[in-house]
């Protein structure tokens, strides 16, 4: 796992220069990475077929119940995942990116996944590490298991076990999953195929980063990396609503099983700035979430509200998710976008930019979105752009979204406004068709 160092010396310049220095930093960092990603589609080249953002879990004494990671030590977890890609042979992800120690997980399995926590018996599977069941992933660092021989179709679910003596909570998740995951009693019931073993549940994904396969015929994937709306806030829970989810199905429909869509959304994330409760910074976590999945051939950028929003949050006491509370300006977020853009030219990845949608901002922050959008639409920086402002606005009050696709915040979409986002995505550009 690539991560980029902090720097103390950007923060004494003016922050145009802070913004243009990150951007630089990030394109030269990228260019170091070994290996360049090529566009072809490779016969038997592995290629990710589900995947998520890990984050940290804030360590702050004051935080609340929604912001710790439930303790886990001496019990199995049960995750559920939906490929989007079908292929024979599986490896799966495990991330201790923000591990203070080593992780080990004593065994691990994989399944198919039923109903809750159950799966179906005859398919349950034990991983491997370097030939042994336990893995020891060391701080800061990701893991692969073995390939495993497995039949992975898109759309069929997937139950991923692990069991753990750690006895201290998790420091590495992805805090909104969307999507139930489940805890046993005391002990291993890695193999355990009936969901009685499961009498626990939460909606976090603890560890697991990805699972990829070597696809039937070449493949590829598409990352859609972004904030709360790419991630599927105010979604419907456990029906994969989200519109990169209504996007892989619209792809399937449309006879492209070829094509894998992955999420590396991180609500409340930011393009500039790091924060202790919504991830690092786009800038800094894009190489690794984005350009470093298996298969990646174009990447979807969706982000900027809060960039726009947080600056006006007044600061409290406790564990403070929005901090730094810094306001931003478009040439700022306008550097930052560039800065990706170097990033994924520098690995020949396709790099598509979205438009911002409304959130019923006050004026001068409105200016801001309506700067950015203006020049996501028509700088020409990007290899094209998806408009999800235009798919969402309210066309009599296009500062806000329309009152039948807004999930009742003013600023996510329901799963209608997921859907619409997912329909205004034109296929030939983001298959690699001209503008």
């Amino acid at each position: 796992m690539f991560l980029i160092p902090g720097s103390s010396s950007p923060d004494r310049l003016p922050r145009i220069q802070r913004a243009l220095h990150v951007a630089l930093r990030c394109a030269l960092l990228a260019c170091a990475v070994t290996g360049v990603a090529s566009p072809a589609l490779a016969q038997n080249a592995r290629v990710g077929t589900w995947a998520t953002a890990p984050q940290a879990v804030a360590q702050h004494p004051a935080a609340p119940s929604f912001n710790r990671a439930p303790a886990v030590g001496g019990r199995t977890v049960r995750q559920i995942v939906y490929p989007t890609l079908s292929g024979n042979e599986v490896r799966v992800r495990f991330s201790n990116a923000f591990g203070t120690q080593p992780l080990v997980i004593e065994r691990a399995s994989l399944a198919v996944s039923l109903r809750g926590a159950a799966v179906d018996a005859g398919s349950v599977r034990a991983m491997t590490f370097g030939a042994q069941p336990m893995a020891r992933i060391a701080p800061g660092a990701w893991l692969d298991s073995d390939p495993l021989p497995f039949e992975v179709r898109a759309g069929t679910p997937l139950a991923v076990s692990l069991f753990t003596r750690e006895a201290r909570p998790p420091t590495t998740w992805h805090k909104i999953a969307q999507q139930t995951a489940y805890l046993s009693g005391a002990g291993d019931f890695v193999d355990a195929a009936q969901a009685s073993a499961y009498p626990k549940r939460f909606t976090n994904t603890l560890w697991l980063a990805g699972l990829s396969v070597v696809p039937d015929a070449p493949a590829q994937a598409i990352v859609a990396i972004g904030d709360s709306i790419t991630d599927g806030m105010r979604s419907t829970l456990n029906a994969n609503r989200r519109w990169p989810d209504v996007l892989a199905r619209r792809l399937a429909r449309a006879g492209r099983g070829d094509v894998a869509v992955l999420n590396l959304g991180i609500s409340g994330n930011r393009l500039l700035h790091d924060s202790a409760c919504y991830g690092e910074r786009l800038v800094a976590r894009f190489r690794h979430d984005a350009l470093a999945q298996p298969g990646v051939r174009t990447v979807v950028v969706q982000i900027g509200i809060n960039d726009i929003n947080f600056g006006y949050v007044p600061p409290h006491a406790g564990l403070d998710c929005d901090v730094p509370h810094v306001i931003v300006t478009a040439p700022e977020m306008i550097a930052g976008y560039q800065s990706l853009i170097a990033a994924a030219r520098s690995r020949n990845v396709r790099i598509l930019g979205t438009t911002i949608p409304p959130g019923r901002l006050p004026p001068e922050r409105e200016a801001v979105r309506e700067a950015v959008n203006q020049w996501v639409r028509t700088s020409g920086a990007f290899d094209g752009v998806i408009d999800f402002d235009a798919a969402l606005r309210d066309p009599a009050q296009p500062t806000r979204l329309l009152p039948r696709l807004d999930s009742g915040d003013g600023t996510h979409p329901n799963d209608a406004g997921y859907a619409a986002m997912a329909d205004a995505v034109p296929l030939p550009l983001l298959l690699g068709a001209a503008r």
